[in-house]
């Protein structure tokens, strides 16, 4: 780490990104994380470690031993957004790198990433990695950059590596989705704001998904099931314009570089399913359609409220 990063972000050298891990009663994991950020082969990094109100002992006492090594911040619980948004404002570099306290990354992700990041062109304003699942389900999950896939799924799910202007230029997180898809929404807004993204095909990303007898989450298969609906409803009233129907056949149209895996004809079929059906049935269906692993289970460290849900979208 620089010394920024050993001095919680006060020292004279500027790191070159700014880790960013929103932590809510995330204690068991905290050493793993740590572990995997040790390892790194690009060291010119900070940790800005945003303390979401924790409550349990475990926790309090990991951060506590944790203060002199990395710029810990302290609010009351928020939600995973207002935690994220908390720690870009404090960050000290041009580049931020989104980590979920109960993830891990390989020692080459820094590596891979940031340096890309540093030569694309402006435009570009996201590098992210495929993923390794662990925990509850496994395998390889692709992650990749479409505009009007990003519609109907979260093709880039977690682990951004983004330029801090961008972020800025985006609004950050909508700190009123405490429930889920605000990585989505995001990443919807930081399409729209006109960056691109490129993606890393290597799983460098190691994504934890709460296993069956893990303590009860958001990433419960039920309540994912349940809340699919009503969350891609909240994403598509936050963004009207980009539903409209014309829209969506432009977007499609403007968006055929190879990199689409959804059908026109699908995404427009969801979408009219999803304005008639009442949500339990569209969930049903849903649910049916879906699989492969669910990349976008929310971390079960995050003591968010329940039911966010899961990507509806077959991975190849």
């Amino acid at each position: 780490m620089t010394n920024a990063a050993q001095t919680g972000g006060t020292g004279q050298q500027r790191p070159a990104v700014s880790i960013v891990v929103p932590c809510y009663n995330g204690g068991r994991f905290l050493d793993a994380l740590m572990a995997s950020l040790a390892r790194q082969t690009f060291r010119d990094f900070e940790v800005v470690l945003v303390d979401d109100g924790s409550t349990d002992d475990e926790t309090r006492q990991k951060l506590a031993a944790l203060s002199e090594r990395v710029h810990l911040i302290r609010q009351d619980n928020r939600g995973p957004s207002a935690a994220r948004n908390a720690g870009a404002r404090a960050a000290c570099a041009d580049i931020l790198f989104m980590l979920d306290c109960d993830d891990t990354i390989e020692p080459s992700f820094l590596a891979d990433t940031v340096p890309l990041l540093q030569k694309a062109p402006a435009e570009i304003g996201m590098v992210v990695t495929y993923l390794r699942l662990v925990g509850g389900e496994s395998g390889i999950v692709s992650r990749y950059f479409n505009r009007f896939d990003l519609l109907f799924t979260n093709t880039l799910s977690a682990g951004l590596v983004l330029r801090k202007s961008a972020f800025v230029a985006a609004g950050g997180y909508d700190e009123s989705m405490r429930e889920g898809y605000e990585d989505w929404d995001f990443s919807l807004r930081m399409a729209s704001a006109g960056f691109g993204c490129i993606a890393v095909k290597k799983p460098l990303y190691v994504y934890t998904i709460a296993g069956h007898d893990a303590a009860p989450s958001r990433s419960s298969g039920v309540d994912t099931k349940r809340l699919y609906g009503p969350l891609w409803r909240a994403i598509r009233i936050r963004h009207p314009a980009l539903y409209r129907p014309w829209a969506m056949v432009r977007l499609w149209a403007g968006s055929r570089d190879g990199s689409g895996r959804l059908p026109l004809w699908k995404g427009l079929m969801a979408y009219a399913l999803a304005t008639v059906l009442p949500d339990a049935l569209f969930n049903t269906l849903i649910a049916r359609l879906h699989r492969g692993p669910r990349s976008d289970n929310p971390n079960p460290a995050y003591g968010a409220p329940a039911g966010a849900a899961a990507d509806p979208v077959t991975q190849p």
